[in-house]
């Protein structure tokens, strides 16, 4: 039994995530569907890779991971398949995996071959990569290897020696916000130095916790979360809310002795 996760932008009001479970259910039946999310931001591929970069490695290895976000921003709406650490992914060739992966000069690419002309929805050219990875086929019997994979370049934090600011890229839907700065980047500029978390105009954070409960409830924090991000938040709280922050606005850092 493969598992395959979906992530995508189609929402949960319309009949759209149900199509393309279906479309798989309809080719291999044995599939285990699992839910990331269907609440990423119409087209937002930034928010998409950032959904699968956090949650891919936590399924075993082989799974099959579809990112289906912006699927028709483009005239041509082409779907790619391809291994990457273990796992298989299926999606729009529009950037979208470039922005999970640091790293992509090893990928070998490949577009999915499938007759359009009797399956005319892109949800039945997912389903059929499915089925084909479902029964061990190589990734050359799926498709074509092709040498337009397309690279988007995310946002990365500005670093100084003494200073960084970062960007806010996801807010969750306990108000808790993250930034585009992992643990191994703080470090490696703070060198055991002391240092001044600011944002908007209020009191700058000064040490980094371990979890909500290590301050009083109602009280702000900020610590390096299960994915390795920073997070600030409010124990018990809303911090998007209370703090009023809000995505794509600029945290700063600075490190001092």
């Amino acid at each position: 039994m493969k598992i395959v996760s979906l992530t995508s932008d189609y929402g949960d009001q319309d009949y759209y995530t149900a199509q393309l479970k279906a479309a798989i259910l309809n080719r291999m039946p044995t599939a285990n569907l699992v839910d990331v999310s269907h609440s990423i931001k119409p087209y937002d591929i930034v928010e998409g890779a950032f959904f699968l970069q956090n949650v891919y490695q936590r399924f075993p290895k082989a799974s099959i991971h579809i990112g289906a976000v912006q699927v028709y921003h483009y005239s041509n709406d082409q779907v790619i398949v391809f291994e990457k650490n273990g796992h298989f992914f299926i999606g729009p060739n529009n950037g979208l995996f470039s922005l999970v992966f640091q790293d992509t000069n090893d990928l070998e690419v490949y577009e999915v071959s499938i007759d359009r002309n009797e399956y005319p929805f892109i949800m039945d050219t997912y389903a059929h990569a499915v089925a084909a990875l479902g029964h061990d086929l190589p990734l050359a019997d799926i498709g074509t290897l092709i040498d337009d994979f397309v690279i988007k370049i995310g946002i990365q934090p500005v670093k100084t020696s003494n200073q960084i600011r970062a960007t806010i890229i996801h807010i969750d839907m306990y108000g808790n916000v993250i930034v585009n700065l992992t643990k191994k980047v703080f470090e490696n500029i703070r060198q055991q130095r002391r240092f001044k978390i600011f944002y908007k105009s209020k009191d700058p954070i000064t040490q980094l916790s371990r979890h909500y409960g290590s301050v009083q409830m109602g009280e702000v924090l900020a610590y390096f979360n299960a994915s390795g991000y920073l997070e600030i938040s409010i124990n018990m709280g809303n911090a998007h809310e209370l703090l009023s922050l809000r995505k794509h606005e600029t945290i700063q850092i600075d490190f001092f002795e």
